[in-house]
């Protein structure tokens, strides 16, 4: 019985991509690569200690310069072991309604923004959240750019980490004194203790310098310190820290 033979099918023409067609998919490829890798890294941090900052490297590289000795004392403590106290302060003075927010406190930023406008000394209106962002992702500085990340950074860290890691990873981070990071660090520097038997006028002490730690005291303090440890002070038992 003779074979049917039937005739190949003409194959498909290979199809050409446009220059826009090509950019378009390099630019989503990128786009899925930003937001995956970003994703573990974030992720990797709600359970990982963070090691190092790039405000750590700067001020490094800044100490360099000016000739100093490069110092930086930091040392990561569990939130457990960080004084209430501090935890509270940080609030009263930073970010009174982080337990509130989503990462972003809209009618500081407009209040921010209109003392701007009045041309009164410049106030930025970040929370928590965002200085976490910034202090554990990004460079310091103002442009569009670095904002944009910082916002991006914050949706992430406040989706993923929630409120008590972000508070973990702030009090570990933050530049709390000249070569100075993190609580314990801090603690130690200013008053010879752990950061875990901070008094309520200790922890305002360190909340209150945050606005420029390298230039003010949390200990032997300005009189203008004094003031804000003093207000600080105050308002510490008023806040109900439930993460």
């Amino acid at each position: 019985m003779a074979k049917k033979i039937t005739p190949n099918k003409a194959s498909k023409p290979a199809v050409k991509r446009t220059t826009a067609q090509k950019i378009k998919r390099f630019l989503w490829l990128a786009f899925l690569w930003f937001n995956g890798i970003n994703f573990l890294i974030v992720l990797l941090f709600k359970f990982v200690p963070v090691p190092f900052t790039p405000l750590m490297g700067i001020r490094a590289m800044e100490h360099k310069k000016e000739g100093r000795e490069m110092t930086c004392s930091h040392e990561w403590v569990p939130i457990d072991e960080i004084s209430l106290n501090l935890q509270k302060a940080v609030i009263a003075s930073e970010d009174g309604r982080f337990l509130d927010h989503w990462g972003f406190d809209f009618e500081a930023m407009q209040k921010a923004f209109k003392s701007n406008q009045k041309g009164k000394k410049i106030k930025g209106g970040s929370t928590i959240s965002q200085q976490t962002a910034k202090n554990v992702f990004l460079w310091q500085g103002r442009s569009y750019v670095r904002k944009a990340l910082e916002a991006y950074y914050t949706v992430l860290i406040e989706l993923v980490w929630g409120k008590k890691r972000i508070m973990e990873v702030y009090l570990n981070s933050i530049e709390m004194g000249d070569g100075v990071y993190g609580v314990e660090a801090a603690a130690k520097h200013w008053y010879r203790k752990d950061a875990a038997s901070l008094t309520r006028y200790e922890a305002a002490g360190i909340a209150a310098i945050l606005p420029n730690p390298r230039k003010y005291k949390a200990s032997n303090s300005s009189s203008y310190i004094n003031r804000r440890k003093a207000k600080i002070s105050r308002y510490i038992p008023m806040i109900n820290l439930d993460y």
